[in-house]
Formats: C-alpha cells, structure tokens, sequence
C-alpha cells in the first residue's frame, strides 16, 4: 500500500471526491460538498453567516431547518440559501440578527429572510410627505399589509415577533424622535443595506438596533442586487419628501414619498 505522500496530487476538488474519515465511529468517507458545509459550524455556529451558498431548501420548511435555526446551530443553512413558498422565493440574508436585542430581549435564535424580488410596488404616502416618517407613513399602516398578511401564510408560527426602534417623527426632513414597535414583517433602513447611511440625515435615527449591514449584502453583491435590476424602499427618511431607495441601477438613491416603488421587507423566522 501506497504512503499518502505518495499519492498523486490535485489542485482541484469536485464536489463528488471523497475524504475518508476515521474515529469513533469507524472509517467512514464523505463527499467534498458535504464536508464543505459541516467544517465552518465545528468552528461557530456563527461561521454560516459569514458563507454564501445560494442552494434550494425546497418548497418548505422542514422539520430538521427549523431544529437547525431554533438551536442555534444553522446546520446545513447559509447565506443566500432560499426556499420557493407559494410562487415566492424567500432568501435567508443574516443568522441571529436581532438575537437579545430590544427593550424586551429577543431571546430566539432566527434566520433573517427577505423576498428574492420585489413582491409588488406601493407609495410610502399618497403626498410628498415624510411626517410621521417611518412609523407614519402610509407604508407602514396600510401599505405593507398585503406583504405581512402573505408572510403570514407562507411561514405561519414560524415568523417570529421581535421588539424594533423605529422613527415616529421629524422635523424639517429629518428623523427626530422613535419609539419600541413589534416588529414582524418590515422594511430595511440604509444601514442594513449598505452598511451605513448614505442619504439619511442623522438626526435621531442613530437610535437604531438595525446597526450592521446584512451578510448577504456584505457577501454577494451580485446574489443580493445588482443583477436583481428593481428599485425598492427603505424605510430611512431623508427630507421634509422623500424616502432613502436602492435604484434599478444598482445605486443609493432617494425618491418623493408618492411614487410606487418595490416592496422588500425583512422578517424573522424560528421556534417561540
């Protein structure tokens, strides 16, 4: 029998080569792609939001996805893996989140999800207005409705109910006061897409748990937008008419509050 230094060497792997694996359990073999997804959790759970995969979940959640996000574990799930429910493709963007964030601590470990596409169009308010901003706004009182009813459906008890610091008001274009919502099925703000704001004035809107840029962004820029070619809403304000949005084109953007644009909300899923 050969030494292992004497086997020929390779400077690719397919996904169907094979490793053999010896311990307690025996000698074993197992295939390169599977290997792949079981190393990054034996580092930290954490490492699956920090992988992009893009894989099909299939048409539900299983059992064993669910035991896998409840545990906190992720086992088998990465960034940009995505199940097709009811004619919609939902993406998982981040991992944990908002885990123990809030004024009541969010204490369930979760997936963070978001449509693939737009999942139809709206205004943020019927006039050019940012009064009341994100919590004012006919967008959130009525026009995110149809999103959150289908959300509902898709994901029943699985799409889990955390506490958010939202803005309630402005002065002169800029968010001046917020408070603690529930929060289920809402739109982004400029942090969570590009990392930071771009548009928003500061103001009171550094008062925010939704702090960091989402690792699917942070991964794949062509997976999460680019090739998506839409325009969607943000929740950030960013004058006495206007609303932050992520252009068609690719770019930071703003628009007066009246026009129909993208509806892409985020929510969480997991066991309560």
């Amino acid at each position: 029998m050969s030494k292992i230094t004497e086997y020929t060497s390779v400077t690719e792997i397919a996904s169907s080569d094979v490793f053999i694996l010896d311990g307690t359990g025996g000698t074993r073999i197992v295939t390169a792609e599977r290997l792949a997804c079981i190393l990054p959790g034996k580092l930290s759970p954490q490492m699956h939001r920090n992988i992009y995969r893009g894989k099909s979940l299939g048409a539900s959640l299983t059992s064993e996805q669910l035991s896998a996000i409840s545990s906190g574990t992720f086992e088998d799930l990465f960034i940009g893996d995505y199940w097709t429910i009811n004619g919609t493709v939902y993406v998982i963007v981040d991992f944990d989140y908002w885990y123990q964030l809030g004024d009541t601590a969010f204490a369930y470990h979760h997936a963070v999800i978001r449509p693939r596409d737009n999942m139809y169009t709206a205004q943020m308010n019927s006039t050019n207005i940012t009064t009341g901003a994100y919590i004012g706004s006919e967008m959130y009182t009525t026009n995110l409705e149809t999103a959150r009813t289908k959300i509902a459906t898709d994901f029943g008890d699985n799409l889990l109910t955390h506490r958010n610091y939202f803005m309630n008001a402005t002065a002169n274009g800029v968010e001046s006061a917020g408070g603690w919502f529930d929060s289920t099925v809402d739109l982004m703000n400029e942090i969570m897409v590009y990392g930071s704001n771009i548009w928003t004035n500061n103001g009171s809107s550094k008062y925010t748990i939704d702090k960091k840029q989402l690792a699917l962004y942070r991964l794949s820029n062509s997976a999460s937008d680019a090739n998506r070619r839409q325009t969607y809403w943000l929740r950030s304000v960013v004058s006495t008419v206007a609303f932050a949005i992520v252009n068609t084109h690719g770019h930071a953007a703003i628009s007066s509050a009246s026009y129909s644009y993208g509806v892409l909300p985020v929510f969480a899923i997991g066991v309560a």
